[in-house]
């Protein structure tokens, strides 16, 4: 199976572009510490504001620190805001998916209605609520983005489960006598992952974004640690003198965004039988 999904991505360019530039991030995100010339918070107190130069790839901010060590470094943080996020959104919607879909009734009524009043709040100002109480860390940025944005997966997990229940495996398991938990992670669970696996990979992409908006706004990662969303903050306040720290972490939310897009939908397309039983 791993053997056909490899051949399928790879007849995909955007997607192999995609999945080079996902693996390039990972790679960047775990070097950082070796490969950035400063630390993040190293101050040069006689290169304020200097434009990208020979000692200073990507230049300095207001402080005199430079950007590419802290790009670097906010790439890590961006990253794990990315993944621990999607991870917490993609447990919780799969527990209540499969509860929903497995037992259906009453239950399953219960459970969708909440989500769709959780779909009902505007995600983005749910989380400038929740932060104004709590505070911004970047602990309570991946908490909260991960249990306001499950509800997808839930949706998901339940449909796949509402049409599984009803396939021979399922009738067989429960003839001999399988539990509920069994026949729900042994049979079912691992039958309904591709769509979630889709939707984890994309997910990455927005809640990197959101951390980026977050952070800019100064109610996401705080200062001194980096982040891309706080290196943009420090460019709007010097853009007309300094176009480096607007430019620089643009492009890299830019690529990152594209690049899990682009790996998303072509795992979605590779994961898909009705599109390789056309061609």
């Amino acid at each position: 199976m791993w053997l056909v999904l490899i051949e399928r991505l790879m007849r995909n360019r955007l997607a192999v572009i995609g999945g080079v530039l996902v693996i390039g991030l990972f790679i960047v995100a775990i070097l950082a510490p070796f490969i950035a010339p400063y630390q993040p918070d190293y101050i040069d107190r006689y290169h304020i504001l200097d434009p990208p130069s020979s000692k200073h790839l990507l230049g300095t901010d207001d402080i005199g620190r430079d950007v590419l060590s802290r790009m670097l470094y906010g790439s890590r943080v961006s990253l794990s805001v990315g993944f621990v996020a999607v991870g917490i959104s993609t447990i919780i919607g799969i527990v209540f998916g499969a509860i929903a879909g497995y037992y259906g009734g009453i239950i399953d009524r219960i459970i969708m209605r909440f989500v769709d009043v959780m779909l009902s709040i505007p995600s983005f100002f749910l989380i400038l609520s929740v932060i104004a109480f709590v505070g911004p860390s970047i602990w309570n940025i991946m908490i909260i983005i991960g249990l306001t944005s499950w509800m997808g997966v839930a949706r998901l997990v339940r449909a796949e489960f509402l049409s599984l229940k009803s396939r021979e495996f399922v009738l067989a398991a429960r003839a001999i006598g399988a539990s509920d938990l069994r026949i729900i992670f042994k049979h079912m669970l691992p039958n309904s992952l591709a769509p979630v696996i889709v939707n984890a990979v994309l997910g990455v992409a927005s809640a990197v974004l959101l951390e980026s908006a977050l952070s800019f706004l100064g109610l996401g990662v705080q200062p001194p640690r980096p982040s891309w969303g706080n290196i943009l903050k420090a460019g709007q306040a010097n853009i007309e003198i300094a176009w480096w720290l607007s430019v620089f972490p643009g492009i890299a939310i830019l690529i990152t965004v594209l690049s899990y897009n682009l790996f998303g939908e072509g795992l979605r397309d590779a994961l898909d039988p009705r599109i390789w039983e056309r061609r």
